[in-house]
């Protein structure tokens, strides 16, 4: 994954887009978006507006894109109060040539900024064991077993990311939290949002998680920093494992 000297400089996560190929490097990044599970099946995309502002880019760039990704069949659009873009499938053999791209144009700084995250997030897990009161406690359980009755997939993606605001809320450290969503605006390839995976492996990481849910919050409400921050640490390492997993997928089917 290591770029040679002629590949030229690396694309960082906040280096400016060159005009001409805007278009192209944002339709790259919506499908890679969508390949590896921020937005699922069914999900609603951003409206084009949100879209635009947290990719830095213009409305008709993003426009540009989503009917790019509506020929494709992986968006339909609905016209109307409730309308918008919505996922119809995750990955189809057009976007292996896209994650390869974005992946690989940014891989280096992904995985610097996803490690940032990961620390931080033994931090946080820390902070809570350490701040929690009895109200975060319950609102943890209460959490904990949402996410544990939640129907695989975008249930379930909702439910994780409820309990995960929970324990940055029972840090009490308002900090530390803005941090954290500052890197997860930084990694996110359409927005910020808990990459999902693709469904094959789907369940099996969905119970990983929920493993490393339980066990979390049973450190943060038995006041054990440490073994807290050590199963935060290694829960957040899944948004790694699931990027890798997408560059070798992407790489194995186009030489397929």
């Amino acid at each position: 994954m290591a770029k040679s000297k002629d590949d030229g400089p690396e694309r960082t996560l906040d280096t400016p887009l060159a005009a001409s190929s805007r278009a192209d490097e944002i339709t790259d990044r919506l499908i890679t978006a969508i390949a590896v599970g921020e937005y699922l099946p069914g999900a609603r995309l951003p409206s084009e507006r949100d879209l635009a502002e947290s990719l830095h880019v213009g409305r008709m760039t993003v426009r540009t894109a989503i009917g790019r990704l509506v020929d494709q069949g992986l968006l339909a659009t609905q016209r109307g109060r409730a309308g918008g873009s919505f996922v119809r499938e995750q990955w189809t053999d057009a976007s292996n040539a896209s994650v390869q791209r974005t992946l690989t144009s940014r891989w280096e700084s992904l995985r610097d900024t996803c490690e940032a995250m990961v620390q931080l997030h033994g931090a946080i897990a820390r902070a809570a064991a350490e701040n929690r009161n009895a109200a975060d406690a319950a609102v943890l359980r209460e959490r904990l077993d949402a996410y544990r009755a939640a129907e695989s997939g975008r249930a379930s993606q909702k439910a994780d990311a409820r309990l995960h605001l929970a324990i940055a809320e029972a840090a009490h450290n308002l900090t530390l939290t803005r941090i954290l969503l500052e890197l997860e605006a930084q990694i996110g390839l359409g927005a910020p949002a808990h990459l999902w995976g693709f469904p094959e492996g789907m369940q099996e990481m969905e119970l990983r998680a929920l493993a490393d849910h339980e066990r979390l919050v049973e450190a943060i409400c038995g006041q054990r920093p440490a073994e807290a921050a050590t199963i935060g640490v290694m829960h957040a390492r899944i948004d790694i494992e699931l990027l890798e997993a997408a560059l070798t997928r992407a790489g194995a089917e186009a030489g397929s």
